[in-house]
């Protein structure tokens, strides 16, 4: 849905534990539009973490950046995807770097491990390229703060990354991706740059779900820098569940997307496999996405959001990944409601919930709506826009999802 996009988020939160990072060799995508790297991890990886990726505006060479994230399932070798994917020229990543946060841009003493491209301490991805890094042996802990620090040395044209991180992380000039320290870093960032999953050898039989979605999934008006998304509150059941082995959580959500239409980053049909399909371990797909098509008054019919939900679940079906199928929030009161726009999401909620066509449903409709007008989301879950969850909404949406619903599989 669509957000205010692309802010820059404040301060930090603070995690650790122990790491060592691994990363399998080359493999890339040629192309934004292309399916997914051509190397793919071990299949014994799965995704701990994701950010896809869209155009970020002018890239620039001479930089480093500190990117902070979250684990979700922990394990050894950790790996991370560095994209280039919506680049028009070469991407070159002179060191790159991956330790534990402290606080801030500051790293635990002893964590900062340098990633190897091909064994190689630096990596030129082509346009379109997406590569996985060499393994580093070790392990890191699940619900980590990781820090991912690369030293971008030369760039141009479109930066590829993911606008709306909801989490604060740093960047300056010249290379430092090795100190561990951070006073280098004076700039603040609300952006994740140039990077798009993590993953980690699990432990045997762990796998992942992904999470597709737009402006709620990528978290807005949840708490920055608190893994509040509800992706995030997902994670933390299936890590502390002993009966699921599905504990990996990548969040594919892109503020303002749409399910059939390019703008807001390219539709969720057109970035399913790069975004979801390629991620490793992956065996679930949570599809949440169709308010900014029927809320944009472009005349979308229920059986063309219809028709892009059936294709999104039958290319997902034919890679092996189940679908868990979320019913469209109520928005009554955000400045695009219309009638005609609600009539469609009652069309397209029904038909989720008793087509059969996904493998179980997620109904976040009747979990958010309001007892008194159920064409608008509970106040007490209300993020002040009508639209997006709060806090409160984002737990009481993952707080929903049937774990059990997450372990079907079909590969």
């Amino acid at each position: 849905m669509s957000a205010p996009v692309r802010r820059a988020v404040r301060l930090g939160l603070i995690g650790a534990l122990t790491l060592a990072v691994t990363l399998l060799g080359p493999a890339h995508v040629p192309s934004a539009d292309a399916a997914a790297p051509t190397a793919a991890p071990p299949a014994k990886s799965v995704v701990t973490w994701a950010a896809s990726a869209d155009r970020l505006g002018d890239a620039s060479g001479d930089r480093s950046y500190r990117l902070v994230l979250r684990t979700s399932v922990g394990g050894k070798g950790l790996r991370v995807r560095v994209s280039n994917a919506f680049g028009d020229r070469p991407l070159v990543i002179g060191s790159a770097y991956a330790g534990l946060r402290d606080s801030g841009a500051l790293l635990r003493r002893g964590s900062n491990k340098r990633l190897t491209f091909g064994a190689e301490p630096s990596v030129t991805l082509a346009p379109g390229e997406i590569r996985y890094s060499d393994p580093v042996p070790g392990k890191v802990a699940a619900m980590s703060d990781l820090a991912v620090s690369l030293y971008v040395r030369d760039a141009g044209g479109p930066a590829s990354g993911h606008g709306m991180a909801m989490q604060t992380s740093y960047a300056t000039s010249g290379e430092h991706a090795a100190e561990e320290s951070g006073g280098a870093y004076t700039e603040r960032l609300g952006s994740w740059f140039y990077l798009d999953a993590v993953t980690v050898d699990a432990d045997r039989g762990a796998g992942g779900v992904v999470t597709l979605g737009d402006s709620i999934t990528d978290g807005w008006q949840s708490s920055s820098d608190k893994n509040l998304r509800w992706p995030d509150y997902l994670a933390r059941r299936l890590h502390a569940s002993p009966d699921s082995t599905v504990k990996g959580v990548a969040n594919a959500g892109i503020s303002g997307n749409k399910v059939l239409a390019d703008g807001a980053a390219q539709s969720a049909l057109k970035r399913l496999d790069r975004d979801v399909l390629s991620l490793p371990g992956a065996r679930t797909v949570v599809l949440f996405e169709g308010v900014n098509d029927l809320k944009s008054h472009s005349g979308v019919t229920g059986a063309a959001l219809i028709a892009g939900y059936r294709e999104i679940i039958d290319r997902s079906h034919a890679a092996g990944l189940c679908v868990v199928s979320a019913t469209v929030l109520p928005f009554k009161g955000w400045s695009e409601w219309d009638p005609q726009g609600e009539a469609v999401r009652t069309e397209v909620n029904e038909w989720i919930r008793t087509s059969g066509e996904a493998d179980a449903v997620a109904d976040f409709d009747k979990v958010l709506r309001s007892p008194y007008d159920a064409q608008r989301i509970l106040p007490t879950f209300d993020g002040g826009d009508h639209l997006h969850p709060n806090d409160k909404g984002m737990q009481a949406m993952a707080d929903s999802v049937a774990l059990t619903s997450l372990e079907c599989g079909r590969g």
